[in-house]
């Protein structure tokens, strides 16, 4: 969701892990990686064990075996080459549209993370040429459907490994698709020969999910925040009371995300003279549950967002292969790249996301309905009848809503067995990844139809003041090449510049510059 910039600062990736702006930085700014020369001794070390064990004539696991069912087959040293070049070949079996360019950096990014931790076992060059394929802007061709997010997410990482060897179609930094072997030679880096345990070491990772899951969280802090700002104006636009945003109210239920969004909206509605106007002509003792109750909503997504970091800083920590090279010398075998902790933050993200989606949804028609809204023309209408105003607008805005209530159906709940029964219970968590982007980019539109709702609303209540942070978002959103209200002009084009001013940041930046930094 964000635009593309490159950032200048290099990004040094250790044996030790890595952070979610490193990925970011990687993914969407194309910043500079940098393995550091402890992890490529550490890299080296791992490697040491594998020749040793290649050497001996006893079969292990992933050196000198097949894999999943076909594991209790010895494979002699001279196919053991060929062994590592086929499992690439016939795992990289995706199908369907390409997946974003992003998408595809950070799973690189954080394959070459697993291997420089020194527990993969692989050859210092081919830690080397990944980060020399991420410098030089070469990206693979990942298709959309070709990972159970459990024993990795196999032909993603099987197709990028392809790159890694010469083989198959990549992007280059020119965006032109062109054979993986010309744009390595363009960029003088030679294609990798794999050896013992290499190829199974490129493919048996949950980055992808694990990719989707940093940026999403990215996006998502900035969509909760942007549907605070959202839900004070449609609150001021209403003429609502902006007591339930006391923080002794929600003090005496501690959530954290709870009070975060209530001070926020409290902050954005500070020196208004629009609220507390619920007792004038048509008096209210509460305003509606999207209104009162936007910062319980707002501060449960912000609470599930938490716990989903926390899972991805852990997962950020790991190194996940199997088998994997111990520091004490062994080679075990292992489950750790099954996805099921990462899947089912994906999905509770999903959930979070709709439901913000949701109340959204519910205070734009409140603004819309003459019957509700306390005063404001049918549909925000320059002239009710003749005008339709924003009623299409709303019919766009639910359906986006169904849609995210679609995709908050759990994918992690379902299994589907696969290699002969070997690989029996599966995560969907490159599914759950793929759905949630999918669901981010309608609540980010969903925003913005609340935002043009709003605006337009406080605007047609002549005769009073908005807060200080409204009348700064009224200015910008006009300056984004969002038009006030009127009957004779094409909507669609405002509601363009709506999303791209929420999804670039510019309604927090907009608050921001008059309140101070949001939580």
């Amino acid at each position: 969701m964000d635009m593309q910039t490159h950032v200048d600062t290099d990004v040094v990736v250790g044996s030790s892990g890595t952070t979610a702006n490193d990925v970011i930085a990687v993914a969407r700014h194309d910043a500079r990686v940098v393995v550091s020369p402890e992890a490529l001794a550490a890299v080296a070390a791992s490697r040491q064990v594998i020749e040793d064990l290649a050497a001996k004539p006893d079969p292990v696991y992933g050196v000198s075996t097949g894999f999943g069912a076909l594991a209790v087959r010895h494979i002699s040293p001279e196919l053991r080459a060929q062994l590592q070049r086929n499992i690439v070949r016939s795992h990289a079996a995706g199908m369907g549209p390409r997946v974003e360019r992003e998408v595809v950096r950070a799973l690189m990014f954080l394959r070459l993370k697993t291997l420089a931790s020194g527990r993969t076992g692989v050859r210092p060059v081919v830690v080397e040429t990944m980060a020399a394929l991420l410098n030089a802007g070469i990206t693979p061709v990942v298709h959309e459907y070709g990972s159970l997010g459990c024993s990795g997410d196999l032909a993603p990482l099987s197709h990028c490994a392809l790159t890694l060897m010469g083989e198959g179609e990549a992007e280059g930094p020119d965006g032109v698709l062109a054979p993986a072997a010309e744009l390595l030679a363009a960029h003088g880096i030679e294609p990798v020969e794999l050896r013992e345990k290499e190829g199974l070491a490129l493919l048996n990772g949950t980055d992808g999910m694990l990719g989707m899951l940093v940026m999403a969280c990215s996006d998502l802090a900035r969509l909760i925040t942007s549907a605070d700002v959202t839900a004070a104006l449609s609150l001021e636009a209403l003429l609502g009371s902006e007591k339930v945003l006391a923080p002794e109210l929600h003090a005496i239920r501690p959530h954290p995300g709870q009070g975060t969004s209530a001070d926020n909206m409290l902050r954005v509605l500070a020196g208004s003279g629009m609220t507390g106007h619920h007792q004038d002509d048509a008096p209210r003792v509460q305003d509606a549950y999207s209104i009162r109750c936007a910062p319980q909503v707002a501060g449960a997504g912000r609470d599930t967002l938490a716990h989903a970091r926390l899972v991805a800083d852990r997962e950020l920590a790991a190194a996940v292969d199997n088998p994997v090279v111990l520091p004490d010398g062994r080679v075990e075998s292992n489950g750790n790249f099954h996805g099921a902790p990462v899947a089912y933050v994906l999905d509770f993200l999903a959930i979070a996301a709709a439901d913000l989606a949701s109340i959204a949804e519910r205070r734009t028609d409140r603004l819309l309905d003459k019957n509700r809204s306390h005063g404001l023309p049918p549909f925000l209408a320059d002239d009710p009848g003749v005008d339709s105003g924003l009623m299409i607008a709303q019919y766009t805005q639910a359906a986006l809503v169904s849609e995210m209530k679609r995709l908050a159906a759990p994918a992690s709940v379902d299994s589907i067995p696969s290699s002969a029964m070997q690989e029996d219970h599966v995560s969907m968590g490159w599914s759950a990844a793929r759905k949630l982007r999918t669901s981010l980019d309608a609540l980010a539109r969903v925003i913005a139809v609340e935002l043009v709702a709003a605006t337009r609303a406080v605007e047609l209540r002549g005769g009073l003041t908005p807060s200080p942070a409204t009348a700064a978002v009224l200015r910008a959103v006009r300056e984004a090449g969002v038009e006030g209200p009127g009957a004779d002009r094409f909507l669609a084009p405002d509601l363009a510049a709506a999303e791209a001013f929420v999804r670039s940041g510019g309604l927090v930046e907009a608050v921001e510059a008059v309140v101070g930094s949001l939580g």
